[in-house]
């Protein structure tokens, strides 16, 4: 398994699901782990959690949408840890409905989170990284990014977005040593899927040629990959983690 110790990853969204998952794996593997969220509350349940296990952790309060908050928490950490070596941006949000339906609100809170939020993460971390000549960005995009899904033009647009910006950031960043790459996920059971009914979960493994849904930690291990010193000449991607939904 790939060894971190002695790095600092910073994972957005780190309070549930597939941040939480990135967060304690990353910790499993040596990583100092900074957890950030809106909730800090949950943060620390994810952060006690890492510690029972050996891990080590700490909490940041973060709205990814708020460019100087995310610059406040970049420059806290640096002070307190030295550097960041690699950033998950994995916070994001849905407000599903279809295009007729849909609010203006709907569509910028989403982009606000979803996209800004990826963007803030990198212009935040980048001159920290580039002074370092060193780093890597992780993007968790989702498999709608890819595809488009009825009912979700908001959160489809938002993460087809954040592969363009994972290609475009690859581009500026590979000189200093940085690599920027996104996941994207197909259906993860997480928070959000526990709430299906039996119905729609079999018609969604009906789609799914591997018959099941995934887990938060068949991401996470990629995740891991991408940090990794092995993964080094690796940018500019996007790996789906999908079971063959979309290939």
């Amino acid at each position: 398994m790939p060894d971190l110790n002695g790095k600092v990853v910073f994972v957005t969204g780190a309070s549930k699901g597939i941040g939480r998952a990135i967060s304690e794996v990353f910790a499993t593997n040596g990583a100092t782990v900074v957890c950030a969220s809106r909730t800090v509350a949950d943060l620390e349940i994810v952060a006690h959690n890492i510690k029972e296990n050996g891990g080590t952790a700490i909490v940041q309060q973060l709205d990814v949408s708020n460019m100087k908050d995310f610059q406040n928490s970049v420059k806290k950490v640096t002070n307190e840890l030295g550097s960041i070596d690699v950033l998950v941006n994995n916070a994001g949000i849905t407000k599903d409905k279809l295009i007729l339906r849909m609010s203006e609100d709907d569509w910028d809170l989403v982009q606000d989170v979803n996209l800004k939020g990826c963007f803030n993460g990198i212009k935040a971390v980048t001159p920290v990284m580039m002074k370092a000549r060193k780093g890597r960005i992780i993007n968790i995009t989702s498999v709608v990014g890819l595809t488009g899904n009825a009912g979700q033009a908001n959160y489809a647009a938002s993460k087809a977005g954040i592969i363009g910006l994972t290609k475009s950031a690859a581009k500026e960043l590979a000189s200093r040593n940085i690599s920027v790459n996104a996941i994207a996920p197909g259906y993860i059971e997480t928070e959000m899927t526990e709430g299906l009914s039996e119905s729609v979960r079999s018609d969604l493994l009906n789609q799914i040629p591997m018959g099941t849904i995934g887990k938060s930690e068949d991401v996470a291990h990629v995740a891991l990959f991408l940090a990794s010193d092995e993964a080094g000449y690796i940018t500019g991607q996007v790996i789906s983690v999908n079971g063959g939904l979309h290939t």
